[in-house]
């Protein structure tokens, strides 16, 4: 049975307990058009109120890829001659987490924060592991 997408995840890093989710939106042009998809990826410490969630947003741009479709899988993001991962893969969320708390975030603050998934790509990605990786980029 496939998992309900909209359904938090658990992830264990450095004996802290974070759940995690991902979701993809579009930004509104002036006419109210969607344009623009951003695949988000949120890990929110826990237990629920001891501390801000991390937002990592991926937003599409000219040599990245964000999910939008065929043939791209709905966690896939990368840049298209370079670095990828698959957001459905816990070594990728994992590597991701491990480089913004080596950048400075940290979970015990009471705010969100956003940080721009691009920065953290490369690092992410060599953390990773071929594991966590989309295949045939």
């Amino acid at each position: 049975m496939p998992r309900n997408a909209k359904k938090s995840r658990r992830l264990v890093a450095d004996g802290r307990v974070y759940m995690w989710t991902m979701r993809h939106s579009h930004r509104e042009d002036g006419g109210g058009r969607s344009e623009g998809c951003r695949q988000t990826l949120t890990l929110s410490p826990q237990p629920a109120g001891t501390g801000g969630p991390l937002r990592i947003v991926f937003a599409d741009g000219p040599g990245r890829f964000v999910p939008g479709g065929a043939p791209l899988g709905s966690g896939d993001v990368g840049l298209t001659r370079g670095q990828s991962l698959n957001l459905h893969q816990p070594g990728a969320v994992r590597a991701l987490l491990e480089v913004a708390l080596a950048r400075g975030w940290r979970p015990g603050e009471p705010r969100a924060v956003e940080v721009d998934g691009w920065t953290l790509l490369q690092e992410a990605g060599a953390r990773a592991g071929d594991d966590a990786r989309v295949v045939g980029h």
